[in-house]
């Protein structure tokens, strides 16, 4: 039953979604040339706001747990894992005043109307994930720029996202080219629940009543640990042991 009224509930979903992308893509494009990145900035922010609020069509929740007072103006590192595309808008929106940036693949930067725009002029990276030579100066690059404009860097360990929200194993060199480009970063671990279950019957149709939950976990100052791994073995289980 849930599945046949799916159907008609993701109709709607992608209206509103596509409605959103293509409104907000000359709005990205006007703040961007004629303001610059303040401006460019606040429109991605409310990008994502209207995207969740798209997702309120399928009966979508949003809950973000953050006890904690990160400090501004000081570049973070934002670890979580990672259920799906609905990750990010979330990520973006609650923490907006620490300027989320995101390694993403490099097909996502071309044909999608404002995502596709944001990621290329908004401080995020692209990388071909098969392609170590391109990837890997580019992450130092991006780790360079988190730290010279002490904004954020959020990466998704596991490298690709969980089909059914059970966790896989981090992969560490992003997060070890990270630690080394941003030396005077606040690691801030993430855990992240029940995004899977928008897409838990593929691409279409859309999972309906899910409640997307992200929970902050304390903030760590990368300085105070000298063992790197065993700073990526404590994240990880920390973010893992919050997963339903």
């Amino acid at each position: 039953m849930q599945k046949i009224l799916a159907y008609p509930l993701t109709v709607v979903y992608f209206i509103l979604f596509g409605l959103t992308l293509l409104v907000f893509h000359p709005i990205q494009w006007f703040c961007f040339n004629v303001f610059g990145y303040k401006a460019h900035k606040i429109s991605v922010d409310w990008l994502q706001f209207f995207i969740m609020r798209s997702l309120n069509a399928l009966g979508t929740r949003f809950s973000f747990s953050n006890p904690h007072n990160i400090p501004e103006n000081q570049p973070l590192i934002i670890v979580a894992n990672h259920q799906s595309m609905y990750d990010i808008p979330p990520l973006i929106w609650y923490l907006r005043k620490h300027h989320v940036k995101f390694i993403s693949k490099k097909s996502l930067g071309k044909g999608i109307p404002s995502v596709s725009y944001n990621l290329r002029h908004g401080g995020s990276v692209l990388i071909e994930r098969k392609n170590p030579r391109q990837a890997l100066p580019a992450i130092m690059k991006f780790g360079e720029y988190i730290e010279n404009t002490k904004r954020a860097a959020a990466i998704f360990p596991e490298g690709t996202r969980s089909r059914n929200g059970a966790p896989k194993a981090f992969q560490t060199k992003g997060l070890e080219i990270l630690f080394k480009k941003i030396p005077s970063a606040i690691i801030v671990p993430v855990t992240i629940n029940n995004s899977w279950k928008l897409v838990k019957f593929g691409k279409f149709p859309m999972g309906i009543g899910a409640h997307l939950k992200f929970q902050v976990h304390k903030p760590l100052k990368l300085s105070d640990f000298e063992d790197k791994m065993g700073l990526i073995n404590t994240i990880e289980s920390t973010i893992k042991e919050a997963i339903h």
